[in-house]
């Protein structure tokens, strides 16, 4: 058994601290806002993960996780410190802001009473822990000996603790002995499932690995809308030739599913933040350059098939199934639906819009849009229905139900769940990514 401090409760803090918890580990989560800390304890998450909360209930009533806002007594007697801080984009630049970092790197430093290996588990530029290991030194009152460790998450949004219990990797970033093996207790329990540790004796290793990682997935993301792209122009199917790339085990179907692209608070922040590393060393990320100009350039080719369907969109009603960038979660950060919303709202159109747990979310960005019971609720007397989030529920629609409750019979799909010969019997004029529209 470890004893864990995890600074931060966010999304990536709560769920590996409620996660090592589940592992045995005696975790105690630290944050500076109170109320969220007392929201937790009454079992209300900050965020919807599935799962989370009977996770952190089950850890909690067992004493194996607690929560406060006192770092001193966080840190008072744990093995590992995991800085899980958020580290948000710079307008602009791009760069990653570090502030929170290196503010929680002075706090470490003044209240390190004993050794102890500090990790940091925020998605951080490379060289950071270097640095913030020398921050911690200079904060210190006194000498007290300690080691750093990168130690980057993977987790999935609406899957982390899936993600989290049985990982592809896990990557350790040491340069002691002591603190390698500490890291490995941490995660002796994935032992047993003979999860592979990568362990890199420079830490700055560990940290690309995990901008190169989210990075190359956006990369792959984005070539396969360009294929989208030239597949409608020479009358190819995206979705066939996706599935055929897919089992080549070189390429693999991951991550080739054309459509409104990559959103959330992972993929858009890394991607810009390797380009605004690589800038700093005299270098180009163009590949990656290149994959964010196309991602940026999708919500308006999902605006473009709309006017295909219904033309002007000035007095039209346009119905969004789906606000999140991904369905399980309620993260509407760099979402498609906000720009798609944006172009429309420009346009004239009125919104009706539903998403099964983003839409308190999605009023704090638009206030006044229509907000629905039901996917049936938003469609109906709509001129257009678009399924931005591929939710399960929007999966199987009853579109002999939209035909009758609908204005105009004219559906968009940006997840390509459907297809032309499963909509045409019911009336529908259909557009989706990268695949032939019936003449």
């Amino acid at each position: 058994m470890i004893r864990i401090c995890m600074i931060g409760t966010g999304y990536v803090g709560l769920v590996s601290g409620a996660c090592l918890a589940d592992f045995g580990h005696r975790v105690t989560c630290v944050d500076i806002m109170a109320e969220r800390i007392e929201a937790i304890e009454r079992g209300e998450m900050p965020f919807y993960e599935p799962g989370l909360d009977v996770l952190v209930a089950k850890n909690s009533r067992e004493q194996r996780l607690a929560f406060t806002t006192d770092l001193a007594a966080g840190m008072r007697g744990a093995d590992v410190v995991f800085i899980a801080v958020q580290t948000p984009q710079t307008e602009g630049s791009g760069e990653a802001d570090l502030s929170y970092i290196w503010e929680v790197g002075q706090q470490v430093g003044r209240l390190l009473d004993s050794y102890k290996v500090v990790v940091t588990k925020s998605t951080v530029p490379v060289g950071t822990a270097r640095r913030l290991q020398k921050l911690i030194r200079e904060a210190q009152p006194r000498p007290v000996d300690f080691d750093m460790a990168s130690n980057p998450e993977f987790l999935r949004e609406g899957s982390s603790i899936e993600d989290f219990m049985r990982p592809d990797r896990v990557v350790i970033g040491t340069e002691s002995k002591r603190a390698e093996e500490m890291m490995r207790a941490v995660y002796r329990p994935l032992f047993l499932l003979d999860t592979p540790i990568v362990h890199c004796p420079r830490i700055e290793t560990a940290e690309l690995i995990k901008y190169a990682s989210n990075s190359f997935l956006a990369v792959k993301i984005s070539f396969i809308n360009e294929i989208a792209t030239l597949a409608e122009r020479v009358g190819a199917n995206v979705t066939q030739v996706a599935k055929a790339m897919g089992l080549d085990r070189r390429i693999g179907a991951k991550f080739l599913h054309a459509g409104l692209g990559y959103g959330g608070s992972c993929f858009p922040k890394d991607t810009y933040a390797i380009c605004h590393i690589a800038r700093q060393q005299g270098e180009r990320m163009s590949i990656v350059e290149a994959a964010i100009a196309v991602n940026a350039g999708l919500p308006a080719r999902a605006v473009a098939k709309a006017g295909e369907l219904i033309g002007d969109f000035a007095g039209k009603t346009v119905a969004l199934l789906g606000l999140s960038f991904k369905p399980n979660t309620d993260d509407i950060r760099c979402a498609g639906s906000r720009e798609v919303a944006a172009r429309l709202l420009a346009g004239g159109a009125a919104l009706r819009v539903h998403d099964p747990v983003a839409m308190d979310n999605y009023r704090r960005v638009y206030p006044d849009l229509a907000y629905c019971q039901s996917a049936y609720d938003a469609c109906a007397g709509a001129d257009l229905a678009v399924l931005i989030t591929e939710w399960n529920q929007y999966r199987q629609l009853d579109f002999s139900h939209l035909g009758e409750i609908m204005k105009q019979r004219c559906f968009l799909d940006c997840r390509n769940v459907y297809d032309q010969d499963y909509v045409a019997p019911f009336g529908f004029q259909y557009r989706s990514f990268g695949r032939p529209t019936a003449v």
